[in-house]
Protein backbone atom coordinates (compact mmCIF):
# COMPACT_ATOMS: atom_id res chain seq x y z
CA UNK A 1 0.00 0.00 0.00
CA UNK A 2 1.07 3.70 -0.47
CA UNK A 3 0.49 6.80 1.55
CA UNK A 4 -1.24 9.41 -0.39
CA UNK A 5 -1.76 13.10 0.51
CA UNK A 6 -4.69 14.97 -1.22
CA UNK A 7 -5.81 18.04 -1.67
CA UNK A 8 -9.60 19.53 -3.26
CA UNK A 9 -9.81 22.46 -5.51
CA UNK A 10 -13.05 23.88 -7.03
CA UNK A 11 -11.45 24.16 -10.68
CA UNK A 12 -8.65 22.54 -12.55
CA UNK A 13 -6.45 25.56 -13.39
CA UNK A 14 -6.39 26.30 -9.21
CA UNK A 15 -5.56 22.23 -9.26
CA UNK A 16 -2.82 22.69 -11.84
CA UNK A 17 -1.16 25.43 -10.42
CA UNK A 18 -0.94 23.52 -7.09
CA UNK A 19 1.01 20.53 -9.05
CA UNK A 20 3.13 22.91 -10.30
CA UNK A 21 4.35 23.85 -6.98
CA UNK A 22 4.18 20.45 -6.01
CA UNK A 23 6.85 19.94 -8.86
CA UNK A 24 8.91 22.70 -8.05
CA UNK A 25 9.08 21.43 -4.35
CA UNK A 26 11.13 18.34 -5.52
CA UNK A 27 7.42 16.09 -6.26
CA UNK A 28 7.95 13.81 -9.41
CA UNK A 29 5.21 14.49 -12.26
CA UNK A 30 4.14 10.21 -11.71
CA UNK A 31 3.70 10.76 -8.01
CA UNK A 32 0.90 13.86 -8.48
CA UNK A 33 -2.15 13.37 -10.41
CA UNK A 34 -5.52 15.10 -10.89
CA UNK A 35 -8.87 13.45 -10.12
CA UNK A 36 -12.17 15.00 -10.69
CA UNK A 37 -14.74 14.05 -8.11
CA UNK A 38 -18.59 14.07 -9.19
CA UNK A 39 -21.16 15.27 -6.94
CA UNK A 40 -22.96 13.25 -4.29
CA UNK A 41 -24.69 10.36 -5.95
CA UNK A 42 -23.30 10.53 -9.55
CA UNK A 43 -19.96 8.42 -8.85
CA UNK A 44 -20.72 5.90 -10.88
CA UNK A 45 -20.19 8.59 -14.12
CA UNK A 46 -16.95 9.50 -15.49
CA UNK A 47 -13.92 11.13 -13.78
CA UNK A 48 -10.83 13.04 -14.72
CA UNK A 49 -7.23 11.80 -14.16
CA UNK A 50 -4.14 12.16 -14.65
CA UNK A 51 -1.99 13.89 -17.16
CA UNK A 52 -4.37 15.15 -20.17
CA UNK A 53 -7.04 13.99 -17.98
CA UNK A 54 -7.81 10.94 -19.50
CA UNK A 55 -11.69 9.50 -18.99
CA UNK A 56 -11.66 6.65 -16.05
CA UNK A 57 -14.79 5.63 -15.42
CA UNK A 58 -15.08 2.81 -12.20
CA UNK A 59 -16.83 -0.48 -13.59
CA UNK A 60 -20.04 -0.78 -13.59
CA UNK A 61 -21.77 -3.73 -11.46
CA UNK A 62 -22.35 -6.50 -13.46
CA UNK A 63 -25.51 -9.21 -13.09
CA UNK A 64 -24.11 -12.61 -12.05
CA UNK A 65 -22.54 -14.57 -14.33
CA UNK A 66 -25.48 -16.61 -16.23
CA UNK A 67 -23.59 -19.38 -17.68
CA UNK A 68 -23.22 -20.46 -14.02
CA UNK A 69 -27.09 -20.51 -13.44
CA UNK A 70 -27.71 -22.03 -16.91
CA UNK A 71 -24.59 -24.74 -15.97
CA UNK A 72 -26.23 -25.69 -12.43
CA UNK A 73 -29.51 -26.29 -14.18
CA UNK A 74 -28.18 -28.41 -16.63
CA UNK A 75 -26.49 -30.84 -14.55
CA UNK A 76 -29.76 -30.31 -12.33
CA UNK A 77 -32.10 -31.52 -14.93
CA UNK A 78 -29.84 -34.13 -16.02
CA UNK A 79 -28.97 -35.47 -13.09
CA UNK A 80 -33.16 -35.37 -12.85
CA UNK A 81 -34.15 -37.15 -16.48
CA UNK A 82 -31.70 -40.22 -15.40
CA UNK A 83 -33.03 -40.81 -12.38
CA UNK A 84 -36.68 -40.54 -13.08
CA UNK A 85 -36.33 -42.90 -16.45
CA UNK A 86 -33.81 -45.12 -14.68
CA UNK A 87 -36.52 -45.73 -12.00
CA UNK A 88 -38.48 -47.58 -14.92
CA UNK A 89 -35.87 -49.85 -15.95
CA UNK A 90 -35.72 -47.77 -19.47
CA UNK A 91 -33.06 -48.28 -21.76
CA UNK A 92 -29.55 -46.69 -22.35
CA UNK A 93 -30.75 -44.41 -25.52
CA UNK A 94 -33.90 -43.65 -23.58
CA UNK A 95 -32.10 -42.31 -20.48
CA UNK A 96 -29.29 -40.65 -22.58
CA UNK A 97 -32.34 -38.91 -24.56
CA UNK A 98 -34.03 -37.89 -21.17
CA UNK A 99 -30.82 -36.60 -19.37
CA UNK A 100 -30.29 -34.28 -22.76
CA UNK A 101 -33.77 -32.85 -22.03
CA UNK A 102 -33.35 -32.63 -18.39
CA UNK A 103 -30.41 -30.59 -19.41
CA UNK A 104 -32.04 -28.72 -22.06
CA UNK A 105 -34.87 -27.68 -19.35
CA UNK A 106 -32.80 -27.09 -16.73
CA UNK A 107 -30.44 -24.99 -18.74
CA UNK A 108 -33.63 -22.86 -19.84
CA UNK A 109 -35.02 -22.71 -16.09
CA UNK A 110 -31.44 -21.42 -14.94
CA UNK A 111 -31.01 -18.71 -17.35
CA UNK A 112 -34.62 -17.36 -17.14
CA UNK A 113 -33.40 -17.48 -13.10
CA UNK A 114 -29.96 -15.75 -13.70
CA UNK A 115 -32.15 -13.07 -16.27
CA UNK A 116 -34.37 -12.56 -13.02
CA UNK A 117 -31.54 -11.88 -10.91
CA UNK A 118 -29.94 -10.04 -12.65
CA UNK A 119 -32.61 -7.30 -13.79
CA UNK A 120 -33.36 -7.21 -9.83
CA UNK A 121 -29.72 -6.49 -9.48
CA UNK A 122 -30.06 -3.56 -12.12
CA UNK A 123 -32.82 -1.86 -10.45
CA UNK A 124 -30.86 -2.27 -7.03
CA UNK A 125 -27.63 -0.51 -8.54
CA UNK A 126 -30.06 1.98 -10.00
CA UNK A 127 -31.45 3.17 -7.36
CA UNK A 128 -28.52 2.56 -4.53
CA UNK A 129 -26.20 5.60 -5.48
CA UNK A 130 -29.18 7.77 -4.59
CA UNK A 131 -29.59 5.87 -1.34
CA UNK A 132 -26.48 6.62 -0.16
CA UNK A 133 -26.24 10.54 -1.10
CA UNK A 134 -26.91 11.43 2.54
CA UNK A 135 -24.22 8.79 3.55
CA UNK A 136 -21.66 10.42 1.50
CA UNK A 137 -19.38 12.73 2.70
CA UNK A 138 -16.81 13.69 0.07
CA UNK A 139 -17.57 17.11 -1.64
CA UNK A 140 -17.34 17.24 -5.33
CA UNK A 141 -14.57 19.06 -7.01
CA UNK A 142 -10.60 18.71 -8.62
CA UNK A 143 -8.50 16.20 -6.41
CA UNK A 144 -5.20 16.45 -6.53
CA UNK A 145 -3.89 13.42 -4.74
CA UNK A 146 0.01 12.74 -3.98
CA UNK A 147 1.94 9.52 -3.66
CA UNK A 148 4.16 10.83 -0.95
CA UNK A 149 6.71 8.87 1.98
CA UNK A 150 6.95 8.78 5.62
CA UNK A 151 8.95 11.91 4.96
CA UNK A 152 7.86 14.28 2.80
CA UNK A 153 4.01 13.48 3.60
CA UNK A 154 4.02 17.03 5.76
CA UNK A 155 5.44 18.71 2.53
CA UNK A 156 2.97 17.85 0.46
CA UNK A 157 -0.03 18.69 2.68
CA UNK A 158 1.98 22.24 3.74
CA UNK A 159 2.28 23.09 -0.22
CA UNK A 160 -1.54 22.10 -0.91
CA UNK A 161 -2.52 24.09 2.17
CA UNK A 162 -0.50 27.06 0.62
CA UNK A 163 -1.88 26.88 -2.99
CA UNK A 164 -5.55 26.51 -1.30
CA UNK A 165 -6.54 23.32 -1.34
CA UNK A 166 -9.58 22.15 0.72
CA UNK A 167 -10.72 19.03 2.83
CA UNK A 168 -6.69 17.76 3.11
CA UNK A 169 -6.70 14.10 3.56
CA UNK A 170 -3.92 11.63 4.01
CA UNK A 171 -5.02 8.01 2.48
CA UNK A 172 -3.06 4.35 2.40
CA UNK A 173 -4.11 3.15 -1.16
CA UNK A 174 -2.79 1.90 -4.16
CA UNK A 175 -0.93 3.97 -6.65
CA UNK A 176 -0.51 2.84 -9.94
CA UNK A 177 0.70 3.90 -13.75
CA UNK A 178 0.95 7.82 -11.86
CA UNK A 179 -2.59 7.80 -10.38
CA UNK A 180 -4.80 6.56 -7.81
CA UNK A 181 -5.75 3.39 -8.45
CA UNK A 182 -7.90 2.33 -6.05
CA UNK A 183 -9.70 5.91 -4.90
CA UNK A 184 -13.12 5.50 -3.79
CA UNK A 185 -15.40 8.33 -4.22
CA UNK A 186 -17.88 7.09 -1.44
CA UNK A 187 -15.36 6.76 1.42
CA UNK A 188 -15.45 9.56 3.89
CA UNK A 189 -11.66 11.69 3.69
CA UNK A 190 -9.50 10.90 6.24
CA UNK A 191 -8.33 14.60 7.86
CA UNK A 192 -4.48 14.60 7.06
CA UNK A 193 -2.91 15.41 10.99
CA UNK A 194 -5.35 12.92 12.47
CA UNK A 195 -3.50 10.36 14.83
CA UNK A 196 -5.02 7.52 12.71
CA UNK A 197 -4.54 9.24 9.19
CA UNK A 198 -1.24 10.89 9.33
CA UNK A 199 0.91 8.14 10.15
CA UNK A 200 -1.11 5.62 8.00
Amino acid sequence: MSLIVAGRFTTFPAAEAAAEKLYAGGFLEEDVSLLFVNPRGQHARHVMHGAGFAANAPPAAVPPHHARNITAGAVAGAVAGVVIFSAFSATLPAVVIAAGVGAWIGAWIGARIGASIGAKALVQQALTPHERVRHETRNSGVLLSVHVCYENQDLAAQLLRDAGAADIECASGQWHDGHWADFDPTRAPMPFGEPHGQRA
